[in-house]
């Protein structure tokens, strides 16, 4: 693993250093140097003018290329990895759907199998796994398999939380279980959320004081005033919503893709939900970097299926299905919208997600010590070269974009 330099203006949580060095000595940044003379003696990835962002974090994501990681292979596991580094995610939690045990099982043991023979040509890293599905709201199941969904299972949520690699889990707070669920998780030490949820307030309380700390994709397939009155009728509940906007140890998520929110909602969990509590998530399914077409949501034997346009995916009543665009593309429809620090957005894609999935540690922010995980963005904040562990895996094809 070769020792790297790299000069550019360093995307810092809170700052940009311009014209600085990052130095990487066997897969690790060992220090930030502003730019002087005697480095010209030295080999130096010159990315003048530019920015050195830290690598992004993606907690939820399902697939890419034509690959969905409940197809339970090895294959798909690589393929999506591999995709999404292209679009700057060189930390990846592989995020499972709706389905049987066994496609769960093959799922968890095919990320095993990549994560423990990981090289940087097997794209972005595996950091966890987020147990997403099955343990979803009937009535807020979304694009998912209805048939793969159900109630938590004891002895089923008790195999896959006891894994090491399990270090997100998800479950709708107001399903019979869900409490119980949520204490084994706690104690297994998971990032506990609530998603594809019609959760009232008593209900997301109950499930705070067994440690769910954070909600899924805000705005969809959540609860709010309108689901909730068709659940209990009237005096109107408060949901998700409001017990995130008013407890601020509560997280979220956005799909920052502009398709799913507009620039107006971003604008609102950006100022009042915070860059420090609202996370970048892709929520990307196999029509990333796929043709336009049909595709199975899910596994690819019986998934739901979905039709891409190219731009968006949605199911057969028109309802979006999850997102076919990269990280890169999360910050740059975010930065448009906010019109405000970079540091701050790139945080949401790097650090914010690194802390909340337990993994800032190695991940998330350019510092001595951490992993030399990278993305070069130009003015534009399109994607000139990506470096996972010191070794470049993506770098920018000029040519390529003028003949598309």
């Amino acid at each position: 693993m070769q020792n790297i330099l790299i000069k550019g203006n360093v995307v810092l949580p809170d700052r940009v250093i311009e014209n600085a060095i990052v130095r990487c000595e066997a897969g690790r940044i060992s220090s930030i140097e502003q730019f002087a003379k005697k480095h010209l003696q030295e080999n130096i990835l010159d990315y003048s003018g530019q920015y050195i962002s830290p690598g992004f974090v993606d907690i939820h994501v399902h697939g890419a290329a034509g690959a969905d990681y409940m197809d339970g292979t090895v294959a798909a596991v690589r393929t999506t990895n591999i995709a999404h580094a292209t679009h700057g995610t060189t930390s990846i939690f592989p995020t499972t759907t709706t389905g049987s045990f066994q496609q769960l099982d093959a799922m968890v043991k095919s990320c095993e199998n990549v994560q423990s023979s990981w090289t940087p040509l097997d794209g972005a890293r595996i950091a966890g796994i987020h147990f997403y599905g099955p343990y979803f709201a009937e009535d807020k199941v979304g694009v998912h398999s209805p048939e793969g969904r159900r109630d938590p299972v004891r002895e089923e949520y008790e195999y896959f939380l006891s894994k090491s690699i399990i270090k997100i889990a998800t479950c709708a707070s107001e399903l019979p279980g869900a409490l119980d669920f949520f204490d084994f998780a706690r104690e297994n030490g998971c990032f506990i959320t609530c998603g594809h949820s019609n959760a009232c307030w008593g209900e997301l309380e109950a499930a705070f004081a067994h440690g769910m700390r954070h909600v899924d994709h805000f705005w969809c397939a959540m609860s709010s005033v309108s689901s909730l009155r068709a659940r209990f009728g009237t005096p109107m509940q408060a949901g998700m919503e409001q017990y995130v906007l008013q407890n601020d140890v509560m997280s979220t998520e956005v799909i920052a893709d502009g398709i799913h929110l507009s620039d107006d909602l971003l604008r609102f969990a950006y100022e009042m939900i915070g860059f420090h509590r609202t996370c970048l998530v892709t929520d990307a399914n196999r029509a990333m970097d796929a043709p336009p077409g049909m595709y199975r949501f899910g596994s690819i034997h019986d998934g739901t299926w979905v039709h891409s346009d190219g731009q968006s995916v949605r199911g057969d009543n028109g309802s979006l299905a999850s997102s076919m665009h990269g990280m890169d593309r999360m910050v740059k429809t975010m930065a448009r919208a906010v019109g405000k620090s970079l540091p701050n957005v790139i945080r949401m894609a790097s650090l914010t997600p690194a802390e909340l999935a337990g993994v800032s540690a190695e991940v998330g922010s350019i510092e001595p010590g951490k992993l030399a995980d990278f993305v070069l963005l130009n003015q534009e904040l399109d994607i000139e070269r990506v470096i996972i562990g010191g070794e470049t895996v993506h770098v920018r094809d000029p040519n390529r974009e003028r003949a598309a």
